[in-house]
């Protein structure tokens, strides 16, 4: 393996799992994960446990439903990861993903995003170029050819694999 390969970094993409639509009091941000969800998000946990997939960071969205579905995958995933709430993730778009993922601590190789549609699906396809459907709970590692986040841009990714809840 040589020196660069050793320093690529990887991303995996985790869209928030189903949330809770019957309280319309709450706000967007607000809305919890339902028991499916809930269901859902420890699946993916137990799948990073069974890869033995543990990222350095876990960076997810302040939204209630992305911080559940972070606490159960971790749980479940038995991980002891850093873990970050980030405010920018939650309604970005592509390229203000794109930013997050530029500002990422270069110690950092393995770095676990959690958030949401459609900002999810198009940076996907910014990163790869692979036109996916991002269901709610979907989780996609992709094989970023960058020594450092900083120099992550567009078509700068390989999609190594993708998995849905219900294919599990």
């Amino acid at each position: 393996m040589t020196e660069l390969e050793e320093t690529l970094k990887t991303i995996y993409l985790l869209r928030h799992a189903k949330s809770n639509w019957k309280d319309e009091t709450l706000t967007d941000i607000e809305r919890p994960l339902n028991e499916r969800g809930r269901k859902a998000a420890e699946t993916i946990g137990d799948l990073l446990k069974k890869e033995k997939i543990v990222p350095d960071l876990v960076l997810s969205s302040s939204a209630i439903r992305a911080r559940e579905t972070t606490d159960l995958v971790m749980q479940a995933g038995g991980l002891s990861s850093e873990l970050r709430f980030d405010e920018h993730i939650y309604e970005a778009t592509p390229q203000k993903l794109l930013e997050v993922v530029q500002q990422i601590d270069e110690s950092k190789k393995n770095v676990l995003l959690v958030g949401h549609n459609p900002g999810f699906e198009q940076l996907l396809v910014l990163l790869t170029g692979s036109v996916e459907r991002f269901a709610t709970a979907t989780l996609a590692k992709i094989n970023l050819k960058a020594a450092t986040w900083a120099s992550v841009k567009r078509d700068s990714g390989d999609l190594e694999w993708i998995v849905r809840p219900k294919e599990l």
